[in-house]
Parts: C-alpha cells; sequence; structure tokens
C-alpha cells in the first residue's frame, strides 16, 4: 500500500488541533490527488515577495484561463480543484479590476497559498521556454531540406478515439498497430531523421537547419516565415510515444559540453560544429514531435494546451497532475539579466500548458513570448525554485484532513544480537553489526517518509 498523498498542517492545524502533525490519504481516498506530493500550507506574510508582485497582471492572466472554464454549465471533473476554480472563475466573470490592489485582494480572499514540493525535496524545478521564429519554405530545395511533419495517419494511442478524444499527451501507450491489431513501438527519432516518414505526404514545411526543427519540438510550438513572408504559425499535436530525453544532458555526461555552459545556444553551436556526430546525439532523444498549423497570423502568442493564448512571464506549462487555470507563486534567483542566476523572480503564474517533458508537482516551464531574447532568456533556466500553490478556499482542507487514515506505522526493525568471539573486544565488532543492521533495513523496506517539521 503505497503513500500517494502527504499534507502537513503545519500551523493551520496547529490552532485546531493543538499539535502539528501530518495526515495522509492513500490512493482512492485522497481528495487531492497529486502522487508523491506534500502540500504544506502557509500564511500570506510568509510568501517572499507576494505584496510586490504585479497582481493585475495576474489576474489578467486567470481570467483568459477563466474562459474555458465559463463554458463549462456545470462541472463533472473528477478533480476537486477542477470544480473549486470553476466556482472561483464564476466569482471573477463580472469583475473589472483596475488596480493591483484589488487585484491582489481578490487572490487572498478565494484562495489559500500551499508550498507544494515532491516529496523527500525542498524545492521545485524550473526551465523555460518561447515561440521559435524562424524561416522557412513550402517546399524542399538545397537550403531548405529538414521537414517538419503532421500527426501521421498510423500513430494510435490505446482508448484514443480518433474525432472524439483530444490525442493523449502523456498517460496513455501510443504507437502502430502491427499485423494482428496489436500497439507497438512507433519509429524513434532516429529512423524518422533518417527517412522513415518518408513518401506520407506528412510534410508542413522545410527548415534550414536539424536543430532548428529540434528546437520547436522542445518548445512545442513556432512562427515559420514562409518565402512569401507568410508566418505560418503551428502547435503540438502528437508525440511518438517515446520519453523524452534531454540532449543538453547527454553532452554533459558525454564531456562534450561542461554543465557550467550548458543552454540552448551551446546546444547549436556544438552541433553546427560536430555535424557528422550530431544526429547520433539527437538520436538519443527517441521522443518525436508532430505539429498542426494554427493560423497564418503574426499577431497574439502560441495556444497552450489549456486552450487558451499564452501570457509572456505569466504562463507556465505544469505536469497534468495539475488542473490548467490553477495558480502558482514562484520565487527563484534566474539567469534573466546575465547568465548568471543572479535575478529575483518572485512572480504570480498561471498553469496554462504542459509537456511531456514536464514531470513532477513542483515542476514548471516558464513561457518567455517568442524571438531571440526570449529564447537567450528561456535557454538559461534550469534552476530550482520555491512553488507556492493557491488552492481555492472551496477546498477545505483541514475537514478532509479528518477523514484521512494515517499511513502506515513504521515498521519495527529486529535487533541482531551479536555473539562476542573470544579474543576480541566487544566493539571490535561494532562495524560488521552496523552492516547487518543496514541489511535487514534493505530486507524490510523503506521506512515512511516523516514531514519537515
Amino acid at each position: 500500500m503505497s503513500l500517494r498523498w502527504c499534507l502537513f498542517l503545519g500551523s493551520i492545524a496547529a490552532a485546531l488541533l493543538s499539535i502539528a502533525s501530518p495526515l495522509c490519504a492513500q490512493s482512492g481516498e485522497e481528495p487531492l490527488k497529486l502522487a508523491d506530493t506534500q502540500l504544506e500550507p502557509v500564511k500570506w506574510a510568509d510568501v517572499a515577495g507576494w505584496t510586490a508582485d504585479d497582481h493585475l497582471a495576474a489576474f489578467a492572466a486567470y481570467q483568459t484561463s477563466c474562459k474555458t472554464f465559463r463554458s463549462v454549465k456545470q462541472p463533472r471533473d473528477e478533480r476537486p480543484i477542477y470544480n473549486a476554480l470553476w466556482e472561483v472563475c464564476r466569482r471573477a466573470a463580472g469583475l473589472r479590476l483596475t488596480d493591483k490592489a484589488a487585484a491582489r485582494r481578490f487572490f487572498e480572499d478565494n484562495f489559500q497559498p500551499v508550498q507544494i514540493v515532491r516529496l523527500g525535496e525542498t524545492q521545485g524545478f524550473l526551465t523555460g521556454y518561447y515561440e521559435p521564429i524562424v524561416e522557412g519554405s513550402r517546399f524542399p530545395n538545397p537550403e531548405f531540406h529538414v521537414p517538419l511533419y503532421r500527426r501521421p495517419h498510423d500513430l494510435v494511442a490505446a482508448g484514443y478515439k480518433a474525432g472524439v478524444d483530444p490525442f493523449p499527451n502523456k498517460g496513455a501507450l501510443i504507437g502502430r498497430l502491427n499485423e494482428k491489431s496489436e500497439i507497438v513501438p512507433y519509429h524513434d527519432r532516429g529512423a524518422i531523421e533518417s527517412g522513415a516518414l518518408d513518401g506520407q505526404k506528412l510534410e508542413i514545411c522545410w527548415l534550414r537547419d536539424p536543430f532548428e526543427a529540434l528546437a520547436i519540438q522542445i518548445q512545442g510550438s513556432a512562427r515559420v516565415i514562409l518565402e512569401d513572408g507568410t508566418p505560418l504559425r503551428i502547435n503540438y499535436d502528437a508525440h511518438n510515444g517515446y520519453p523524452y530525453t534531454a540532449v543538453g544532458r547527454v553532452l554533459i555526461e558525454r564531456n562534450l559540453v561542461p554543465r557550467e555552459e550548458m543552454s540552448m545556444q551551446r546546444i547549436r553551436d556544438w552541433m553546427a560544429a560536430n555535424p557528422d556526430e550530431a544526429p547520433k546525439v539527437r538520436a538519443t532523444n527517441r521522443s518525436y514531435i508532430f505539429f498542426r498549423i494554427t493560423g497564418l497570423s503574426n499577431e497574439g502568442e502560441p495556444v497552450g494546451a489549456g486552450g487558451v493564448p499564452l501570457v509572456p512571464s505569466r504562463s507556465i506549462a505544469v505536469d497534468k497532475i495539475h488542473v490548467y487555470g490553477t495558480p502558482f507563486f514562484i520565487d527563484a534567483s534566474l539567469p534573466i539579466d546575465s547568465a548568471k542566476p543572479t535575478t529575483p523572480f518572485r512572480r504570480l503564474m498561471i498553469a496554462q500548458d504542459t509537456g511531456s517533458a514536464i514531470v513532477g508537482p513542483a515542476r514548471a516551464d516558464l513561457y518567455w513570448g517568442a524571438g531571440d531574447e526570449a529564447a537567450r532568456i528561456a535557454g538559461r533556466i534550469r534552476h530550482p525554485g520555491r512553488f507556492v500553490m493557491l488552492l481555492p478556499r472551496e477546498l477545505d482542507m483541514i475537514e478532509a484532513g479528518k477523514h484521512m487514515p494515517l499511513p502506515v506505522p513504521k515498521p519495527n526493525i529486529p535487533e541482531v544480537e551479536v555473539k562476542q568471539e573470544p579474543g576480541k573486544s566487544k566493539h571490535a565488532g561494532k562495524g560488521e553489526d552496523e552492516t547487518r543492521t543496514r541489511k535487514l533495513r534493505r530486507q524490510v523496506g523503506p521506512v515512511r517518509w516523516r514531514p519537515r517539521s
């Protein structure tokens, strides 16, 4: 029976119960289905940088996400957070806030701040993304010879019904059907770059550089400026079913690029300088992304997976365990003004997107906008940060905790009696004793993780 969710009540529980104690639930009983997650309520005064933020800008991004909630007459989602956010969006629908203070009061009145981390960790992890703007062609030629593909007709997913369900981003078996109608792995990146999809007329357009295609796949969207100046807007549509592998990590592990120098620009420079080895490194990321055309305009931002246009420096991509429209306050020191992580970043962000590489309860990709400057900032960010999730006050975590069973007690570890051998002191076997104890602990299994007090 695995531990699925832990809620450490902290000072709130102390006031109600006279003690601070962990309340935990197991799968099927928890009000918040966030696996391997620790949630700790905090006070607004303890959220560093909260009062200094531009809450009016955050409210505008939040209201954008509310459009998808307002299109639902009555929520039928199984996730309590979704239903609670639906209620908050109903209250926000008629508001026309004009100052930062009023926007701040809205968030404080309707939400409660909860620090969120993965069990056993103290901080979350941040990366950045952007919308690339590149030149391309409708037709292949010696200059533009790298294709961007739409979703193949033979790409299937378990449980997916074409024309009814959105193609799953993750969490489903994805591949192609064999002669027995079984789903088997699809072509991976190496095979596709070697021509596995040639002749299927899946090409949307052609680019100059394989790195540009890789970067667009990592970012999930792009503006491709065609020969006549037409901006072709493309967005993520599907992937081939393989997990994402960061090529930057591969370059570091193979001692090809120093860790301290790693960035998207550094990856680009290395691939340009090593054209023969670059395909092999790209092939280590077996995941491959397919796109769809979303427009022919240079105006506006790309639409995230949440169904609304992204807002630069206010939108984040999160794991799909979270509900789109959930606000998160991010506190970190990031390399924004320079390559060093010295710029304080304390900002209320709205979950409006996701990605196959975004995994974990305290994991976010910060959206920076389009173009070269956004690319420079986004490419430098791989840093820890503090995540405070804003949960609607409709979610009574204290009441929910009263009905949750405590986790399985820590198992008793049998003592090992070591008989002293003749001629040895009683301290001589201490190291062996400790070794036996460690072995027994491994046999018994891991003990329950205890939240920090």
